[in-house]
């Protein structure tokens, strides 16, 4: 099981200047629903270039949360180019550290940051990462520019730390031998021994990678809201769920069970697996 610190708790149960900005001057957007994670961040800057006001949305983890409300008051009074120095490292720093395979959440929080100081000064909203490069993960959408820039900052040596910071490489598997051989480049070193996408689960892993996803990611997101979740069946690929607590009488359960449950589930244990409401 993952540990997190006292900070990012506080961060995640009560975070700060969470919701949309009304009078926001610049927006941050990085990340989609479909890849698993998505953030939206909101900027008042004044004409002097200090950022004011600060607001956030964010779709994902508890760590993404916690990153998310951390970034927003960590730039509360820094000038725009102060801003720009800022490192994920420097955002999970600021939550007393992150699981390292959590570290794609501070990137995620780095990025939306330069999207949204881009917009204020009329360039494109896009992170340099995603300026340029060649999709290299098409099931979280990375491209070798992004995989490239946090290998040099964050001095990654391994595919496993590649995978962490970006989630690259984290669903199919198919993707390795192309970021072993970027990584090999960056180390100047030759590539790597190819690489085989992991193998098929038992379900007997499976349903134990299953039910520690549920504890560990998506029963406490449910539980913010009064809801809870219990797991009925796994037939192969095919997971059953029962919503339970405020959730089984909510109108959105189905929005719940395909962008919360079966997200997470894809993310976490296969990307083929399927999420059935008993």
């Amino acid at each position: 099981m993952w540990s997190y610190t006292q900070t990012v708790h506080d961060h995640f149960l009560q975070p700060h200047n969470a919701g949309p900005l009304k009078d926001a001057n610049a927006v941050g957007e990085v990340g989609s629903l479909a890849c698993g994670d998505a953030l939206k961040l909101y900027l008042k800057i004044s004409v002097q270039g200090v950022i004011e006001k600060t607001g956030f949305e964010t779709f994902g983890c508890a760590s993404a949360i916690a990153s998310s409300s951390v970034l927003t008051e960590m730039i509360k009074g820094m000038t725009v180019d102060e801003a720009l120095k800022l490192t994920n490292k420097d955002i999970a720093a600021a939550l007393g550290g992150l699981p390292k395979e959590k570290m794609h959440c501070s990137v995620m929080g780095q990025e939306a940051l330069e999207a949204a100081i881009r917009q204020w000064k009329g360039e494109s909203p896009v992170p340099q990462a995603h300026e340029e490069g060649k999709l290299v993960c098409k099931c979280f959408g990375v491209t070798d520019a992004q995989i490239i820039r946090t290998i040099r900052e964050n001095s990654l040596k391994s595919l496993e730390e590649v995978t962490n910071y970006t989630k690259a490489g984290g669903a199919c598997g198919d993707c390795l031998n192309k970021i072993a051989e970027i990584l090999a480049t960056e180390l100047k070193q030759k590539p790597l021994a190819e690489l085989k996408p992991r193998p098929r689960m038992t379900n007997v892993q499976r349903m134990q990678q299953i039910l520690k996803t549920i504890d560990e990611e998506i029963r406490p997101q449910l539980a913010v809201d009064g809801g809870d979740i219990e797991l009925v069946d796994v037939d192969d690929r095919r997971v059953v769920v029962s919503l339970r607590g405020r959730c089984a009488q909510c109108r959105s359960s189905d929005v719940t069970i395909r962008n919360l449950v079966e997200r997470l589930l894809r993310e976490h244990v296969e990307p083929d697996l399927t999420v059935e409401e008993a």
